[in-house]
């Protein structure tokens, strides 16, 4: 069998998104072109790779091998991009960062407006996302993320501990919470929340701090958000003692591959330092 990686990618990206519709958008693509491309490599391969329903694509648990096996295709090929961009990539040009929306507001931008003004030669794109990290499919040079521990595949340091705390709008006596759902439910604060803040007692919930930290502004309830998020809304006091002291890494990450590129490594720099000085504050 003779084997094509744009067909490989189109039916691994139908079996990890569960949809072609899912698949499509991720891969900028349109419907028909990844339901000709599943067709192109089960045709090639003679059997058929997805179970079709009404829920979706999905893949039997005898096709479970040949997924895994098609995902280190794709890690082993975009490895191969990377060292290739890696051995052309001049000292100067454009480095993509990815963090989450709270840091990207809050923290980020002054740093690299002072990294501009000392290496004009360098353009950041900064791309904000609170999903789970994945740098090879983000398109992004470095990872700025406030994780327990980063993945094996990324190497990197930790810049600083985020803290959090708990607001209000100033002068109000809420007492009841916002919860944290979406991504943010696997943080620190989620966790806490779940298991502290009885459901009855939560006005509502938010997949973002700086969501959640309007919604406290605006009345609706307590807020355990970052302490940068928090102190930068004038209209929100912080609630001592409301919830346990707790912190989470901030780490700054890049592919191992990519790591020593003059490029990224400066950026890498000059984001370590600014993060400690930022969240030291």
């Amino acid at each position: 069998m003779r084997t094509n990686w744009d067909d490989i990618r189109h039916v691994l990206a139908v079996a990890q998104e569960g949809s072609v519709s899912a698949a499509a958008r991720r891969l900028g693509v349109n419907h028909a072109t990844v339901l000709r491309r599943i067709a192109a490599f089960e045709t090639a391969a003679g059997t058929t790779i997805f179970e079709r329903s009404a829920r979706g694509y999905e893949v039997p648990a005898e096709r479970a091998r040949l997924i895994a096996a098609m995902e280190d295709v794709e890690q082993a090929v975009l490895r191969v991009a990377r060292l290739i961009e890696g051995s052309r990539a001049p000292v100067h040009g454009e480095v993509r960062v990815t963090s989450t929306d709270s840091l990207c507001r809050f923290v980020l931008p002054a740093i690299l407006a002072d990294l501009q003004r000392v290496e004009p030669g360098l353009r950041v794109e900064l791309l904000c996302s609170n999903a789970h990290l994945d740098l090879g499919r983000l398109h992004a040079d470095i990872a700025v993320r406030p994780t327990e521990r980063l993945p094996d595949d990324l190497a990197g340091e930790v810049a600083g501990r985020m803290r959090f705390g708990v607001f209000r709008a100033r002068g109000s006596h809420v007492e009841t919470w916002i919860g944290a759902a979406g991504p943010l439910s696997r943080s620190v604060a989620g966790r806490w929340l779940a298991s502290s803040v009885p459901a009855d007692q939560r006005a509502g919930a938010a997949d973002s701090f700086m969501v959640m930290a309007e919604l406290a502004a605006r009345g609706l309830g307590l807020a355990l958000v970052p302490v940068v998020v928090g102190r930068a809304d004038a209209r929100l006091e912080p609630v001592e003692g409301a919830a346990p002291p707790m912190d989470v890494p901030v780490w700054v990450a890049s592919h191992a591959d990519l790591a020593d590129l003059p490029r990224i490594a400066t950026v890498r720099r000059a984001l370590v330092r600014g993060l400690a000085r930022a969240l030291d504050a």
